[in-house]
């Protein structure tokens, strides 16, 4: 029996990338199959996407999936500044960035918190395992306070919840999963590609060599035994449509459903489980973040998402036609042109 394959005509196992050359069971394998689900099942045109990493294990991964499509590996804690400048130039593409806890939240700090507030519209996906795996698992800046390792002691320094930087910087969707909950990354990663602007994504993704032990709140143990869903997650296509009154937040109850819809016309459908929180509610996305961190609570979902503002582009007032795509006659501007501007300068 042939291959099952999507409306392109290709099989799951076109979307595939080199082997993996990860540990065997590390959870950033597990984000990469769930990120060849993803484009298989809505179709994704592979010279379309951008593969953009920093440094470190997470940022290997580009490598395993989506053979297909362009990749550009840059250097540590820099993957930012080359994903702005590629979607400026042209803004066609479709961008899935792969970073880590110690390139995001270390050396890339500046960098994360400049594009996300700028609104460059692609997809952050943080693989968080609390260490530093590729130089030999020493702690990361999301490492937990008081976390004991083997060969780098204790650990003194209070962690810094990537997912909180997020909002705080202005991010329009930010959600955190865990590698093991396939379900959920799917349809996380579903609701991601479909936003119009910074989608961050911050998985917790265990280190099975360097950090999994059950006391570690980035381990597959902890991961499976204190994971709390804030709502079941479900994505409709754009043909649906349904109209429903604003819901407040008093009224909303265990069972009811929010529907959030994105910029193509696809909504994603959360129905509320036995919690409080409104992803549309900026505060109820900070306090759920702030005891998430204070209690060491694992919530996982969508935390928060509002109506997208304008991306960089916008902002920029781009041509309608990529810059990558204009010919040299509209890029470089005639030694006419150019001396009427100078005497405009010099005039004012």
């Amino acid at each position: 029996m042939p291959p099952r394959t999507n409306h392109l005509g290709l099989s799951r196992n076109e979307y595939r990338g080199r082997p993996s050359t990860l540990c065997p069971g590390c959870g950033h394998d597990s984000i990469s199959n769930q990120l060849i689900s993803m484009a298989y099942e809505l179709g994704l045109e592979q010279h379309k996407i951008i593969k953009v990493s920093g440094i470190g294990c997470s940022s290997k991964t580009p490598a395993y999936f989506l053979g297909g499509s362009h990749g550009f590996n840059a250097l540590h804690g820099r993957m930012p500044s080359v994903v702005t400048g590629a979607l400026l130039a042209n803004t066609e593409l479709e961008c899935i960035a792969v970073s880590g806890d110690g390139d995001s939240g270390s050396i890339g700090m500046g960098q994360f918190k400049h594009v996300i507030r700028r609104n460059v519209p692609f997809i952050y996906i943080i693989e968080n395992n609390g260490v530093y795996g590729l130089t030999k698992g020493q702690f990361s800046a999301t490492a937990d306070e008081g976390q004991f390792l083997k060969y780098y002691g204790t650990n003194h320094m209070p962690p810094i919840d990537l997912a909180l930087e997020a909002v705080i910087a202005g991010a329009t969707f930010v959600a955190r999963s865990f590698s093991g909950d396939a379900k959920q990354v799917q349809a996380l990663l579903q609701a991601a590609v479909r936003h119009r602007g910074t989608a961050v994504l911050d998985i917790i993704s265990p280190c099975v060599t360097f950090n999994n032990a059950e006391t570690s709140t980035k381990s597959y143990p902890y991961g499976r035994d204190h994971e709390i869903p804030l709502h079941e997650i479900q994505i409709l296509a754009p043909d649906y449509v349904h109209a429903q009154e604003e819901i407040k937040i008093d009224d909303y109850e265990a069972g009811d459903i929010i529907d959030v819809e994105m910029h193509d016309g696809s909504f994603v459908r959360l129905k509320k489980l036995d919690n409080e929180h409104d992803p549309r509610n900026k505060r109820m996305a900070l306090d759920v973040l702030e005891r998430s961190m204070r209690e060491q609570i694992f919530s996982t979902g969508l935390i928060y998402y509002e109506e997208p503002r304008p991306t960089l582009a916008d902002t920029e007032e781009l041509v309608e036609t990529p810059l990558a795509q204009l010919d040299e006659a509209n890029l470089r501007p005639s030694e006419a042109v150019l001396d009427g501007l100078m005497r405009q300068l010099m005039a004012g």
